[in-house]
């Protein structure tokens, strides 16, 4: 039995090596990646896209999160792009410390990658890996994204329900209107919701939303507390739901 058929025979089963070990042939393109590829089965798990500017609070969110669906019995992939080293070209794991307490967790499997100097705040098999991620017997995957600017979109055209993270330094409501990340929101969280003008940004964000006649949830967390999370986990699974009758259709 060659390589790529053993890892197809045992991806569905949860093999976790067998998953690392497919994960690292598709990121660095070994030879019969794209045998791999092309012999995967079709799944629909959804994929949760987490993106926003760096110090935005991403890791720590997406550790509630996990927490969440953790306590529902469910199982969840988290592919974590971090910005690459210059040196090695490997993934700075930096704020995946913040996410330590599930590395070991039978239902929780994390993965870091690397931009490898990506633009969009993906990396440049992003697509591959999710869908190898969703060969694995996981009921939801989490894409965060290293942090992103204005103009770096891409995680929408991965990602079924994409949540943009804002913090009540961000700006004004003229300055939220230039971002192309509001183009792309399925989920607008104003994280750090315990400083001043979180309040008045959260307003700002759901006059826009109006304004531009989008359906659009604004929900304000605080992650380091856990606060708000479960109501935005909530608002996720709506979406979702949404997308796959949109898919359907």
């Amino acid at each position: 039995m060659n390589q790529v058929q053993h890892l197809l025979e045992a991806l569905p089963a949860g093999n976790i090596q067998a998953l690392s070990r497919s994960i690292s042939l598709v990121e660095n393109e070994v030879p019969g990646y794209e045998d791999l590829l092309c012999n995967l089965p079709l799944s629909n798990q959804p994929v949760i896209g987490i993106t926003g500017a760096p110090g935005a609070g991403k890791s720590t969110l997406t550790d509630g999160l996990i927490e969440v669906i953790i306590k529902q019995n469910k199982r969840v992939a988290v592919l974590c792009v971090d910005p690459s080293s210059p040196f090695s070209r490997g993934a700075l794991l930096g704020d995946r410390l913040r996410m330590n307490t599930w590395y070991n967790h039978p239902s929780v499997y994390i993965r870091s990658v690397a931009s490898r100097g990506a633009l969009g705040g993906l990396c440049p098999t992003v697509i591959e890996i999710t869908d190898v991620l969703k060969t694995a017997p996981f009921d939801y995957i989490i894409v965060e994204t290293v942090g992103v600017g204005q103009n770096e979109v891409e995680i929408a055209a991965l990602a079924d329900v994409t949540v943009v993270m804002y913090v009540p330094e961000a700006g004004d409501e003229v300055q939220t209107m230039k971002a192309g990340l509001t183009e792309i929101a399925d989920i607008f969280v104003v994280n750090k919701a315990d400083r001043p003008g979180a309040q008045q940004f959260k307003h700002n964000l759901q006059k826009l939303v109006a304004h531009q006649q989008k359906n659009i949830s604004v929900i304000k967390t605080i992650a380091t507390e856990k606060e708000g999370i479960e109501v935005l986990f909530e608002a996720i699974l709506k979406k979702s739901k949404i997308q796959a009758i949109r898919r359907r259709k």
